[in-house]
């Protein structure tokens, strides 16, 4: 559980409302079902329109990061590929393979079997280097569907907004209706504008720089298998690897 997402998330909450509160609007002033109605089903209308289904089902998938993370580079996945190398120092490449179904990780696995087939250490490496291309280039795609959702929000909020002043001007005739009327058609802007700047955008954000993090173990694997592929001397093995901590 990412504790620093959901302390965020509390901490723009609190910041809306209390500073609603202070400014003298109140929280009744933030409140209003037309106005999320517009900014929200707008702004996921303009990216169903924009967007591939399957970016749009990984994207989706993804949004679990923000709470859950993916797991980064530490010392147990340092320790699973040591363990590995010593294993074929001891008994070969077919010793490893009863350890192919116990890796739970599937981009592992795969590089695994890779090497127990005595898949070449380059060809094996360039194999799953363009995996890991083409998955960072779709997680990074998915990761821009909530930087667009971050572009649209505020300007659904700018035509929730306009919807509301059309509403006031067509009641000029009841002035007592004009302020309470001009406040409910900004409420669309701050919706617009909040859940741009303290919702979509961060998320797009912060999934960015874990697909990063993601990236950079899954070419620590790719290393890490490539020396096991070689018979590279486990200690060795594991002072390279722990390189990959410091960065």
């Amino acid at each position: 559980m990412d504790r620093l997402t959901l302390l965020g998330l509390l901490l723009a909450v609190v910041a809306v409302v209390v500073g609603s509160i202070l400014k003298g609007a109140g929280v009744a002033a933030l409140l209003s079902i037309a106005a999320l109605l517009i900014v929200l089903v707008g702004t996921f209308a303009a990216v169903l329109v924009q967007t591939p289904e399957s970016t749009l089902r990984r994207a989706i998938a993804m949004s679990s990061w923000m709470l859950h993370p993916p797991p980064s580079v530490d010392e147990s996945v340092i320790a699973r590929l040591v363990g590995l190398s010593r294993t074929t120092r001891r008994n070969g490449l077919l010793g490893l393979e009863p350890e192919i179904e116990q890796l739970e990780d599937p981009f592992m696995r795969r590089g695994l079997q890779l090497v127990v087939d005595g898949t070449d250490p380059e060809r094996m490496r360039s194999i799953m280097e363009i995996e890991l291309d083409a998955r960072e280039d779709a997680e990074m795609a998915a990761a821009r569907v909530f930087e667009s959702m971050g572009v649209y929000a505020p300007t659904l909020g700018i035509i929730g907004a306009v919807l509301g002043l059309m509403t006031v001007m067509q009641n000029l005739e009841d002035p007592r209706l004009l302020g309470q009327g001009i406040a409910a058609a900004f409420t669309a802007t701050v919706y617009g504008i909040g859940f741009a700047n303290l919702l979509f955008l961060p998320a797009a954000g912060k999934l960015r720089s874990l697909i990063q993090f993601e990236t950079r173990r899954r070419i620590m694997i790719i290393d890490g298998l490539a020396a096991v592929a070689q018979g590279e001397n486990p200690r060795v093995l594991e002072a390279r690897l722990k390189g990959y901590l410091s960065t």
